[in-house]
């Protein structure tokens, strides 16, 4: 991360309250994590929307003694994937924090997060399911499938993509102290704002469903993001990120509002047809040579 990052430093000769300057450490890591997870919480609350908001989670079957006694404190499940996802980010950000020089030092390990965003919001994008942008029949690949299977394979979303979105956070929080204790409590104060962010947001993209486009337009900028700080070693500041993302929530509002702007949907149309044949033939790339390699190991040795 490039960002300037504007730290109490006491003057020469003086030692300050070692509570004091812990306390101005966590409100930096609190401000920096809401600065840098404003985009997470959009994309997080319109990853929830497929769920419903009238079922409880649908647990499996040794699960279920368990589920029945948790179920009134998790709600229904949109409400529950947050709560369990909030779970998940406290574990994978603590985990992600122990292993910080790893990811500081290891590009692919951003590549990889930024290659795993760029596929989410390509996925989401050319499978609509907004009656604006749509046109053609399509399914999201987020919205639930098999009864029993929806609610989980949105929760597993969720926490893929907020490790992925984790990495500048993780590296930036690091880079303000030393003490991990204190990273970890100023990290878990800026995670439970966003989760309460997320679901404020779920409520706004029912009032406004252009804004779930938007989210995975997000999605989409961040993991270009990530691959042109690591390939091209372009410093985009947490202030200019956060500009560029009001402005396509702003461009989004636009569009769904402002009827000269509806003149761009069959462009729209075109790139998001574009999309889905890019996204078909990347799977044929990638699924054929795993299927081999598959089919390869699956043979029996020759001398058995």
């Amino acid at each position: 991360m490039g960002e300037k990052l504007w730290l109490y430093c006491p003057p020469s000769g003086a030692e300050p309250a070692m509570g004091f300057s812990w306390a101005i450490i966590i409100a930096q890591l609190f401000f920096l994590e809401g600065i840098l997870s404003i985009d997470n919480a959009a994309v997080l609350g319109a990853m929830v929307m497929p769920l419903p908001t009238d079922r409880s989670i649908p647990w499996p079957g040794w699960l279920r003694p368990l589920g029945q006694r948790i179920d009134p404190a998790l709600g229904p499940q949109r409400q529950a994937a947050l709560k369990v996802g909030l779970l998940g980010a406290y574990l994978g950000r603590g985990l992600m924090l122990l292993i910080a020089n790893l990811l500081v030092r290891n590009p692919w390990i951003h590549l990889v997060g930024g290659a795993y965003l760029i596929y989410l919001g390509v996925d989401a994008l050319a499978w609509p399911e907004l009656p604006e942008l749509a046109g053609e029949a399509g399914q999201s690949p987020l919205q639930p499938g098999k009864p029993g299977q929806g609610f989980w394979q949105v929760v597993l979303a969720v926490e893929l993509a907020d490790l992925a979105f984790s990495l500048d956070n993780v590296v930036a929080a690091v880079a303000l102290s030393r003490h991990l204790l204190v990273v970890m409590l100023g990290v878990g104060l800026g995670i439970l704002t966003m989760r309460f962010a997320a679901g404020l947001f779920s409520r706004l993209i029912e009032r406004e469903p252009i804004l779930e486009t938007a989210a995975y337009l997000l999605v989409l900028m961040i993991g270009l993001r990530l691959w042109a700080e690591q390939l091209f070693h372009l410093d985009i500041s947490a202030l200019s990120q956060f500009g560029l993302s009001l402005l396509l929530v702003a461009m989004a509002l636009l569009y769904a509002h402002w009827a000269p702007a509806r003149a761009l949907r069959p462009l729209i149309h075109r790139l998001r047809r574009g999309m889905r044949s890019g996204l078909q033939l990347g799977r044929q790339m990638v699924l054929r040579p795993l299927s081999a390699v598959l089919g390869l190991l699956s043979l029996p040795g020759r001398g058995s």
